[in-house]
């Protein structure tokens, strides 16, 4: 799991980072047009960007930039990074909108609190286009993402999508079990793999 490192201060709008697709469903059938996404740390944040060129099916709450809960019912894309030492992980999910969700576990599908709150100074960004493709981005503080769950070099993730709703498509970038979709393995995660960012 690649995550290109900038050397300056990345923004919405200007982000020249090359894309990585996913073009088969869990089941290993073919997905097209492919899903694309990209993670990216500028030292102070990490970025988390996910587009696709199909009109999404949005959440009926979901206001761009807005905090919203099940947003998997509908077309999301979603970050999870685990810490491999304590087991704990995050799950972040992002609309086609800009809405965003995240929750924090102690263990596969054990929360860490029964209740929904926003972490602090995550930026969420989106364009839907008049064609319905769609690029949306979070941007995660770094510090945060070291205090909860030691990010560093043996964090391991997974991006993933679910397309198609209502009859929905699941797509992992990184293969993980044989059996029904199931994101929450985090002992399956690949490390991530820091690389520069290349000069678009």
């Amino acid at each position: 799991m690649i995550v290109f490192k900038s050397p300056r201060p990345l923004q919405w709008g200007a982000l020249d980072v090359p894309l990585l697709g996913i073009g088969q469903d869990w089941h290993g059938a073919p997905f097209d047009p492919a899903a694309g996404y990209a993670l990216a740390e500028d030292g102070q944040r990490l970025w988390f960007i996910a587009t696709h060129t199909q009109p999404a099916q949005l959440h009926p709450s979901a206001r761009p930039g807005k905090f919203q809960a099940e947003l998997w019912r509908h077309d999301v894309a979603e970050l999870f990074l685990a810490d491999p030492v304590s087991g704990r992980y995050f799950e972040f999910n992002l609309s086609p909108n800009g809405a965003w969700w995240s929750c924090e576990f102690t263990a596969p599908r054990v929360r860490d609190s029964e209740e929904d709150f926003p972490l602090p100074e995550v930026g969420a960004f989106a364009e839907l286009a008049a064609d319905g493709s769609w690029a949306a981005a979070l941007a995660i503080p770094l510090d945060i993402l070291k205090a909860r769950i030691n990010y560093g070099p043996d964090t391991r993730g997974n991006v993933t999508f679910i397309l198609n709703s209502p009859d929905q498509k699941f797509l992992t970038a990184a293969k993980l079990s044989d059996g029904e979709p199931d994101y929450h393995l985090p002992g399956q995660f690949p490390v991530l793999q820091p690389k520069p960012l290349p000069q678009l």
